[in-house]
Parts: structure tokens; C-alpha cells; sequence
């Protein structure tokens, strides 16, 4: 069996999506493939054609960071993604295969308990670990031993709460990518990525993009069937001491109509039965939905 070769799909996927225009090449001749031909990414680069092919194919997988830094210049890459970048080439020891149950700090689950928004905890793989109960009255596939990725692709009903769902699941793609790093091989996230590389055409495109965006905080726009429209913004802090865990929390523009109607969706969770957040998952142990199978581990 071939070793995979993470570095040589990555470059590979980003100069396909180059614009010749983008790099000041001027636009003569048909191409009868998209983006930059391999002799023009090496000349950018200031490398030989044939050791940037090499790169491609995994003959070479370990280039100098200046190198990869020149090749992130052509590409036009951020921050996050020239990190990304560098991250595939080096020689890491293999990581230890997960623990089969990742608990969830006790300090984080009494967090969850008190705040009066919605919050949760999900794992690298985008595993939720532990939510509050107002979490899950905004979607319920926020609660333990669900895969958010998973089901936002899968369920309708996820799907129909994303008034941008499009915009939202490029950007989750982007930020799984980020948040497995070189990790593509684990068998969970090989799992999980074959199973929706089957079952939808669009997350088969947006993951051959290899698209990488930064864990961070933005805007959502949700269309919820009890209180209707929702703007909110989100926050996600990663959790120290933990194997990559992220406190997700939802919250609202103090004053704003959303703020009222998040309240009144509190208020509505509060008088519900009490679900106390969990603090640990075991993998494949989560409730099945309607529109899942077994759960594994954003928008």
C-alpha cells in the first residue's frame, strides 16, 4: 500500500485553483487544465520544474520551509494556510491513537451548566463532548456523540436551520482541514470523510479543494422552527490541556431582537426536562437521528 502523500495533494489542489491572472501571467493560449501548469508554479517559486514534480508526486516529502514559504507566496496563501502548509512536510512522530473515551474537563461541564447561552464542547473531529441544554434547543444534533460535520451534510432539517448553508459548510470543510491538520489517515476521520465523500457531491468537491481556514469566531444567520430568525455570533476557544477540544458558544447582540428571542428559546429549554451536559463520549455511543447512522467526533 502507498504511504499517502498529504503534501502532494495540497499543492496539487492549490495550483489547480490558482488564477494565472492572480500571479500576473498574461492569458494567451488555451489551457486545457485550470490554474498554473507545474513548469510556471517552479518558476514563480524559484525552483526546478522537475523537483516541484517531484514535490507533487511524493517523491519529495520533506522541502526546506523556504521553499514552502515560496510556493505559499505563488499561491497566495494566509497565515493559517502557509501553517497548514508546513505542518504536512514535517517529520512528526506518530501521534498515539485517541483514547477511545476523551473526557471533558470538569471546570468546562459547570461552565456549560451556568451560562445562560448556547454552549458546547466538540472534539478536532468535530465531535460534540458536551452541550447545554440551550445549545440543543437551537439544533439537536448539538448534543454528545453527535458529528456536527456529519450531520450538517446529512440531516435536512440541519440543513434547513442554515439560512447561508452553503457559505456554512465551505467554511466547516475549511476548518475540519485545519483543525485534523496531517492527521488524514486516522481511521475515525478516514471513516467519516469517505462516508460523506459517498453521500455528497458537494463536500466531495469542497474537500478535494483542500481548503484551510482558522478555528475562529464569526457570524451565523439561522432560521429557527420555534423562534424564527436568529444573528449570532460565534465563539470558539480552544480548551488547554485537552487532545485539541473547542468551547463553542452562540451569543447575540445585547438589545437586538435575536437577543429577545434567544432569551425566550432559554426560557423555553429551562421549562423542558433538565439534560445535565455531558462530560465524556465513547466513539460510536451517540443517539441515533433520524438521518444518521453511528456518530463519530463547524459552523
Amino acid at each position: 500500500m502507498s504511504r499517502p502523500n498529504a503534501l502532494g495533494e495540497y499543492l496539487r489542489a492549490r495550483r489547480e485553483l490558482t488564477d494565472p491572472a492572480d500571479v500576473g501571467l498574461p492569458g494567451v493560449g488555451v489551457r486545457r487544465t485550470p490554474g498554473l501548469r507545474r513548469e510556471e508554479v517552479a518558476a514563480l517559486a524559484g525552483i526546478s520544474a522537475d523537483y516541484y514534480l517531484r514535490l507533487e508526486q511524493g517523491r519529495d516529502r520533506n522541502p526546506s520551509p523556504q521553499v514552502l514559504v515560496a510556493l505559499a507566496r505563488v499561491f497566495r496563501l494566509d497565515g493559517t494556510a502557509t501553517e497548514h502548509l508546513l505542518s504536512l512536510s514535517a517529520v512528526r512522530p506518530a501521534r498515539p491513537r485517541r483514547a477511545r473515551r476523551e473526557m471533558v474537563p470538569e471546570g468546562i461541564r459547570q461552565l456549560l451548566e451556568a451560562v445562560n447561552l448556547p454552549a458546547f464542547v466538540e472534539s478536532r473531529t468535530f465531535e460534540v463532548l458536551a452541550a447545554n441544554r440551550l445549545a440543543t434547543a437551537v439544533s439537536p444534533n448539538i448534543r454528545p456523540g453527535v458529528n456536527r460535520l456529519r450531520e450538517v451534510f446529512l440531516d435536512p432539517q440541519e440543513r434547513e436551520l442554515y439560512m447561508d448553508w452553503e457559505q456554512a459548510v465551505r467554511g466547516m470543510v475549511a476548518g475540519f482541514r485545519a483543525s485534523i491538520g496531517g492527521e488524514v489517515e486516522d481511521p475515525r476521520t478516514a471513516q467519516l470523510v469517505g462516508e460523506l465523500s459517498l453521500a455528497s457531491d458537494l463536500f466531495r468537491r469542497l474537500w478535494a479543494r483542500h481548503d484551510v481556514t482558522a478555528l475562529a469566531g464569526g457570524a451565523m444567520r439561522l432560521q429557527h422552527p420555534v423562534v424564527g430568525r436568529l444573528d449570532l455570533r460565534r465563539e470558539k476557544l480552544p480548551i488547554a490541556d485537552t487532545d485539541g477540544q473547542i468551547l463553542a458558544v452562540y451569543h447575540a447582540e445585547p438589545g437586538s431582537e435575536s437577543a429577545r428571542r434567544l432569551a425566550s428559546l432559554a426560557a423555553a429549554a429551562g421549562d423542558g426536562a433538565k439534560t445535565p451536559a455531558s462530560g465524556s463520549t465513547a466513539a460510536g455511543d451517540g443517539a441515533k437521528t433520524p438521518a444518521s447512522g453511528s456518530a463519530a467526533g463547524t459552523a
